[in-house]
């Protein structure tokens, strides 16, 4: 009865089947493990800004450059406060407002940027208050230069003198006339009056949209494999009933040798007034 399955129609299917289920598994669990992946970093990130609040400030330099490590680590830094900047369209506590940059000019020649607070409103030079003159020292959460889209951190440009849209060197490096740290603080306590921000985490370290696409994508995968299962069976059931009916002399009409065709039409075995032998006709 299953005689069928070393036809050549039923080796492509079977072939077909036993190609397409363990690429599906194969990609569902990948895609799964990205998200164990994810739901790891998110947990190391949450973990790890636990501990940095502990730890002691360490030298800016021994935690440089930042990743996934050191990111959120407080850090410490000596210098002079130079240039001031605003950034505008950054939300803190459900409110708009701006973070207030200030370059840190320190004795290597660098300057670091420092988040000294935040202010509700829209930026204005008269709201933020002066950075401290002389040597300051700074402490604060360790953070990796930003990208557009990131923390709100806006890639347009068109803004007014004295704005930036993300904290980065490629954004500050043509705004003050020295070299800048692939890097920023944000205070521990805010300057004057102003709010702190806080860290953020890592970037690809949270459970975003992305961790939960990945986690789509895995049901969809095994999805997959699951209905090329269900219809290799489907194909199997119909094949093995249509043998039955041909036993049982049970046939579809039009459709005499199952499915694929190839028997002769109905009546062929029968002879037309045409093909019988005019011998045998009677003369009248």
């Amino acid at each position: 009865m299953y005689r069928f399955l070393l036809t050549p129609r039923w080796w492509a299917i079977n072939v077909l089947a036993l190609l397409a289920v363990p690429v599906c598994v194969f990609m569902g669990s990948w895609q799964l493990s990205r998200f164990e992946d994810r739901v790891q970093d998110h947990r190391t990130a949450t973990e790890q800004a636990t501990e940095a609040k502990k730890e002691a400030a360490r030298p800016l330099a021994s935690l440089l450059p930042v990743d996934k490590a050191t990111s959120g680590k407080r850090a410490t830094a000596k210098g002079h406060y130079g240039r001031q900047l605003l950034v505008p369209d950054r939300e803190l506590e459900d409110r708009t407002g701006f973070y207030v940059l200030t370059m840190l000019r320190t004795d290597g020649g660098k300057a670091l940027p420092v988040v000294r607070g935040w202010l509700p409103g829209s930026p204005s030079a008269a709201k933020a208050p002066t950075a401290p003159k002389g040597e300051v020292t700074v402490t604060g959460a360790l953070q990796a230069s930003e990208t557009p889209g990131q923390n709100g951190a806006s890639g347009a440009g068109g803004l007014p003198a004295g704005q930036v849209g993300a904290i980065s060197a490629a954004s500050l490096v043509n705004l003050v006339p020295y070299d800048v740290y692939d890097a920023w603080v944000t205070l521990d306590t805010a300057d004057s009056g102003m709010t702190a921000v806080p860290a953020s985490r890592p970037d690809d370290s949270g459970l975003d949209l992305r961790a939960f696409q990945n986690l789509g994508y895995t049901g969809e995968w095994f999805v997959f494999a699951g209905f090329v299962v269900f219809m290799w069976f489907r194909l199997l059931r119909r094949e093995v009933e249509f043998q039955r009916d041909a036993e049982l002399g049970i046939l579809p009409d039009g459709d005499p040798e199952g499915p694929g065709g190839g028997g002769e039409p109905e009546g062929a075995g029968e002879a037309g007034p045409r093909d019988q032998d005019p011998a045998s006709t009677p003369v009248r």
